[in-house]
């Protein structure tokens, strides 16, 4: 019998299950990249109709954040690419510390073929792109190179179980990698001349939530404080502000702060005090003992989830079903009325993004995978072959989130050439889709058996 059935009765059992129902469709990977697809399709149907210049005129409308005299203005669209999209990385940030701390990159030997691969993922679309704009807009070069995880193992979650273990996890590890990268060149080569005395600030914090950390401070709103304090720094100096939600990531408790080879014992000491103060001739609110017990069961119970954890509950709804739907509708305003699609089609802007994530992703991936695993320095994953890794490569191109976020810093003054870049990234990531989807669907059929296995682990 389900132990809800002995402790609810039926209005109360119903609400969780709808509770539940619920909070399988929030965590659905595919659910949610199919609302942001949406969100995507309807901003470029938007743009191209009258409602344009209302929903234009909405975005440019100025947004203030700041703190006593300490005030950021900037527009609607820019709060949410760089207040909204902290958060957006925030949750990168965290998926990146659990993956170092109990996933994959915390095995050097196994993550090193996906990341190596992610590297050639890089290189090869930036250098397709640079090629492509020798002598012109050459600054976007960074376009091309990011794989939106997101909708990419959403498409490859679309062909269920068919598709080997090994698989998924290579390709997690190599987005994963590829958003490490991602957000190196991002801090790197497209913040502003940065203020000194604004990182300074940005470092006093950073060395204020480190110090939290040490402390071994389990609540999260301390790091939540600290951590908009250090957006505003952040902001104010010039170094693009989303990188706060990363630093913040690394610097809350991954630890749940508590004995946790002691906690049945303590339950079990708990159990006994609830049974012996439990009166069920008196009114719950008249049982102080017994409520007095239950309450400090709720507050340790609260407490073996680590701080990061709990987080990571809070704001991944937010993200994957308001932050990243409102990102692409708004920057996905692909504007084609009175603009000349041959000469949109042929800019190099375009082009250089366009046969950078479609060509160059699976040229990268593809050709660092072959030369590793051939020159035995790396070897596949069990059950995974060469035909799944040009799957892998595939679904590589698909680009979105940060594709468009770095067409915006790569062009801030260009109008032309963000249009170009954001209808590049669309085309691309649905010609990768497509490519990756066929691919796969082909691939893997049937579940590999074991000669197949057997090839895989030699």
């Amino acid at each position: 019998m389900d132990a809800r059935n002995q402790i609810f009765p039926e209005a109360q059992r119903k609400q969780l299950e709808r509770r539940d129902i619920r909070e399988s469709i929030t965590e659905n990977g595919i659910i949610s990249a199919a609302v942001m697809v949406i969100a995507a399709v309807a901003a470029v149907i938007c743009a191209n109709t009258d409602a344009y210049e209302a929903i234009h005129h909405f975005l440019m409308s100025p947004v203030s954040i700041g703190f006593g005299d300490f005030v950021a203005s900037m527009s609607f669209e820019a709060f949410v690419n760089d207040f909204l999209m902290a958060i957006f990385f925030l949750l990168v940030g965290i998926e990146l510390k659990y993956e170092m701390t109990v996933g994959e990159l915390r095995r050097p030997r196994q993550a090193l073929l996906p990341m190596l691969a992610a590297v050639g993922g890089v290189v090869a679309p930036a250098c397709i792109y640079a090629f492509l704009n020798k002598g012109g807009a050459i600054n976007g070069w960074a376009i091309p190179m990011a794989t939106d995880i997101a909708f990419a193992l959403g498409v490859l979650a679309l062909l269920g179980n068919r598709v080997p273990s090994g698989v998924r996890v290579f390709f997690s590890t190599l987005a994963i990698a590829d958003d490490l990268v991602s957000i190196a060149a991002i801090a790197i080569f497209y913040g502003q001349s940065p203020k000194i005395e604004w990182l300074i600030a940005a470092g006093v914090v950073v060395l204020l939530l480190v110090g939290l950390n040490l402390s071994q401070r389990y609540r999260l709103a301390p790091y939540m404080v600290q951590g908009l304090i250090l957006w505003f720094c952040l902001y104010q100096s010039g170094v693009h502000a989303t990188l706060a939600g990363v630093i913040l990531a690394f610097c809350i408790p991954s630890k749940s702060g508590m004995r946790l080879s002691n906690l049945t014992d303590w339950l079990n000491d708990r159990e006994t005090e609830l049974a012996d103060t439990y009166d069920e001739d008196v009114h719950v609110l008249g049982q102080h003992d017994f409520t007095h017990a239950a309450v400090e069961v709720e507050r340790v119970m609260h407490r073996v989830s680590p701080p990061i954890t709990r987080l990571e509950r809070m704001i991944s709804t937010l993200v994957n079903f308001f932050i990243l739907p409102l990102f692409a509708f708004v920057n996905a305003q692909v504007r084609l009325v009175d603009i000349d699609l041959m000469q949109l089609l042929l800019d190099p802007v375009a082009l250089g993004t366009y046969f950078g994530m479609v060509l160059g992703k699976p040229i990268g991936i593809v050709g660092i995978t072959f030369i590793l695993v051939k020159t035995k320095v790396c070897k596949l994953p069990r059950n995974v072959t060469m035909a799944h890794i040009v799957g892998v490569g595939l679904l590589g191109g698909i680009g979105f989130t940060m594709s468009i976020l770095i067409s915006g810093l790569a062009f801030p003054a260009a109008p032309f050439e963000v249009l170009a870049a954001k209808a590049a990234i669309l085309a691309a990531s649905v010609t990768a889709a497509i490519l990756g989807m066929v691919h796969m669907s082909i691939v893997c059929k049937k579940k590999p058996g074991k000669k197949a296995a057997g090839k895989a682990s030699n």
